[in-house]
């Protein structure tokens, strides 16, 4: 797993400079639910609130993510991506998507099936769902 794990954070810096696994994570995120607030990133990811307003800095000085207010409570202030946050976060996804078919292309579909049933079965941990899951 930490093989994998610094497979993953070497991979994402080769698909775009700057772009971290975190920040890819991040950005992956806040397209998913179309926006949200930096504290909703912290719980959901178990990360301190202050990693958490680095990574966001970090993203808005690339102009990558912007903050909106709510219209509902002006206090409120939710995350978003920007168009060239959209833009970038799609060349990396389809890049990541290029590099998962070459290195899977010579396996068996047997082989490829088992590999998903086992990802599946990882990812359904409820640990993980408690912060329990730091790997």
């Amino acid at each position: 797993m930490t093989a994998f794990a610094r497979r993953a954070r070497a991979s994402a810096g080769r698909m775009h400079p700057e772009l971290s696994l975190v920040s890819y994570t991040l950005l992956g995120h806040l397209e998913e639910r179309d926006g949200c607030r930096a504290t909703d990133l912290a719980a959901h990811y178990a990360l301190d609130k202050s990693t958490v307003s680095r990574q966001v800095s970090a993203l808005e000085h690339a102009g990558l993510v912007e903050r909106r207010v709510t219209p509902d409570d002006h206090r409120v202030q939710v995350l978003h991506l920007t168009r060239a946050g959209r833009r970038i976060l799609a060349q990396v996804t389809e890049s990541r998507r290029t590099a998962f078919r070459e290195r899977l292309a010579d396996w068996p579909e047997e082989d490829l099936i088992r590999f998903a049933a086992y990802l599946e079965r990882y990812n359904a941990w409820q640990g993980a769902a408690s912060g329990e899951d730091q790997g």
